[in-house]
């Protein structure tokens, strides 16, 4: 139930979604009170502020700023615990052909740990959020580490994680069944502070390495003119706000 109403809430929380309500309310509820066309005005101000370089950067600086980074570069991990939301699975399921999104950087930070020997061994966490998809996230992800070099009994598999949650539930199952002892987790430098959170909840102790940051101070790249481009990026940062604080509400997260 959960995982169906986080999919719904998604959707709500984008700025796209408010602007759309406001602009309808507006044009249907002028009928009755004029003063409501100003609603419209204001659904379509949200998404042209929301739309704007700066404000969807200034977004991500709250959610990577300062980063959740705790690597100690002495160590030698017992295993690196590397996140899903990296493969795109409709389109894999249609074309048949590995399809990795933005948040690639995970897979290839894992690989670079495993290879240098900083990791001794890789849980690859993600299962499926759509059931009939094959192959997994996990064995994915999993696959292409093997053909990468790794050898295939360094890379263990979690496949039945479908949120950040599971993700720590299920992946602290095997860190315990194999008596490990130093873990690192390696995500989205936004996502990192919800996912180590996440972590605590379960009472495992880990060590974060954040990549794919997405903020800069500046400059800006002289784009006032609103873009679709930032539009998605702020509402990837507000829903991920949302996450946060839903996860905490939820006890998913400290």
């Amino acid at each position: 139930m959960f995982f169906f109403l986080s999919k719904i809430l998604d959707v709500l929380f984008t700025p796209l979604a408010w602007s759309v309500v406001l602009v309808a309310v507006g044009v249907f509820g002028a009928r009755s009170s004029p003063r409501r066309r100003w609603l419209s005005v204001g659904g379509l101000g949200v998404l042209l502020f929301f739309s704007l370089e700066p404000v969807s950067n200034a977004l991500y600086r709250t959610l990577e700023d300062p980063p959740p980074r705790t690597v100690r570069p002495e160590v030698t991990y017992d295993a690196v615990i590397l996140l899903g939301g990296v493969v795109d699975e409709r389109v894999q399921a249609t074309y048949g052909v590995r399809a990795f999104n933005d948040n690639n950087e995970r897979l290839l930070e894992t690989f670079d740990l495993l290879r240098k020997g900083t990791a001794r061994y890789a849980i690859v966490s993600g299962g499926s959020a759509y059931t009939t998809a094959e192959p997994t996230e996990a064995a994915t992800l999993g696959n292409q580490l093997v053909e990468w070099g790794i050898d295939s009994d360094r890379v263990v598999l979690e496949d039945r994680s479908r949120n950040t949650y599971e993700n720590a539930v299920y992946s602290s199952e095997i860190v315990r069944e194999r008596g490990w002892k130093s873990v690192l987790v390696v995500t989205s430098a936004f996502h990192m502070p919800r996912a180590s959170g996440c972590f605590r909840a379960v009472r495992l102790d880990v060590d974060t390495l954040p990549v794919d940051f997405r903020s800069y101070a500046g400059p800006f790249s002289g784009e006032w003119i609103p873009r679709a481009k930032y539009l998605e990026s702020s509402s990837i940062a507000i829903r991920e706000w949302s996450g946060r604080a839903i996860y905490r509400a939820r006890g998913y997260s400290r």
